[in-house]
């Protein structure tokens, strides 16, 4: 096949996720604009609105490579007892701060860790917890009552002491 000159192809949403699967699992890529870079030296035309919904639905989490530099990955998860211990690693590493106002907690993570704290206590699916709001560093835990929001966040402080 024969490419025309400056013109990128056009690839499937599947096809340019696999591709951006396959980048993450050879080569350190820190931000949403090396992975865009990186998809347009491979040919294809990209925005960093699309890359930015691509690793949301490929749930792709950044994790700490040393000297405070991270990496995107897939996450690991298959079972339960997977997602509590990836959840307490995350709030060890990433969780600055922990407050609650009746049964709605505020979790401030560092920049751009906020989403994948909040995939994880989603996937714990617990039905003490309504819902998550993310941001960049700022989570929202809507707890069920108020009783229940100072009971998790008891528990969530523990996950972050380790």
């Amino acid at each position: 096949m024969h490419k025309m000159a400056g013109v990128p192809p056009t690839l499937s949403k599947e096809q340019r996720q696999k591709r951006i699967q396959d980048i993450i699992a050879r080569e350190s890529i820190a931000t949403q604009g090396e992975l865009v870079e990186r998809l347009r030296q491979e040919g294809v035309a990209v925005t960093q609105a699309t890359v930015s919904r691509d690793i949301n639905e490929l749930r792709l989490v950044r994790v700490p490579v040393g000297k405070g530099r991270h990496r995107y990955a897939l996450a690991q998860m298959t079972g339960h007892t997977n997602v509590e211990a990836e959840l307490a690693r995350l709030f060890q590493n990433f969780v600055h701060d922990i407050d609650r106002g009746e049964n709605t907690l505020v979790i401030r993570t560092a920049d751009g860790h906020a989403t994948g704290v909040a995939m994880l206590l989603d996937r714990l699916r617990r039905d003490d917890i309504v819902g998550t709001i993310a941001g960049e560093d700022t989570i929202f835990v809507l707890a069920r009552t108020t009783a229940e929001g100072e009971a998790l966040m008891e528990e969530l402080h523990e996950l972050m002491l380790g």
